[in-house]
């Protein structure tokens, strides 16, 4: 689902204004150290899979079911590698102004679920694993940068210190 229901109501309200949303952002690793992108159809951009928050909804069950309608690929959420907010408005083409507050989690396939990418909806036009090594381009910033928030949180994981990236007082943490 391109743009959830209650964000469409919301607009009808406020028009193109700038709207303030919760999302989420799902690393996927597979067993083989293979990451999952798919190609999205607005951009052309390779990327993570990244979502909307529906009202109520928990952002690791965001981002599973986000992973599960884009790229068929059921998946258990393992770690929270950082909450930020970001600090630019994105204008959509119709007009549309957000900006989001992004739960980054790492995920694994769900070895009783489906472990085959396939094109889920509308939003992706291919989807796939990809060695860290080969990433197909052109790779989106976003994707670049978060992907750099996930060494950051497995290389201090691996030294004992496994809490979830944010800012504070403008310093990372």
């Amino acid at each position: 689902m391109p743009t959830p229901e209650f964000v469409l109501e919301l607009r009808k309200k406020i028009g193109h204004d700038l709207l303030w949303l919760m999302g989420v952002s799902g690393y996927v690793e597979d067993e083989q150290g293979r990451v999952l992108l798919g190609r999205r159809s607005d951009t052309g951009e390779w990327a993570m899979v990244y979502g909307i928050n529906e009202p109520g909804e928990e952002p690791a069950d965001t981002v599973a079911r986000e992973v599960k309608e884009e790229t068929g690929v059921d998946v258990v959420v393992t770690d929270l590698v950082s909450v930020k907010s970001s600090r630019k408005v994105l204008t959509y083409a119709n007009g549309d102004n957000t900006m989001y507050m992004d739960h980054l989690f790492i995920c694994r396939p769900d070895p009783n679920g489906n472990t085959e990418p396939f094109v889920g909806d509308e939003e992706s036009l291919s989807v796939g694993w990809f060695s860290p090594d080969a990433l197909p381009e052109p790779l989106a910033a976003t994707t670049v940068e978060r992907m750099a928030y996930v060494r950051e949180y497995l290389k201090a994981k691996a030294n004992g210190d496994s809490h979830a990236q944010f800012a504070f007082n403008g310093t990372i943490r």
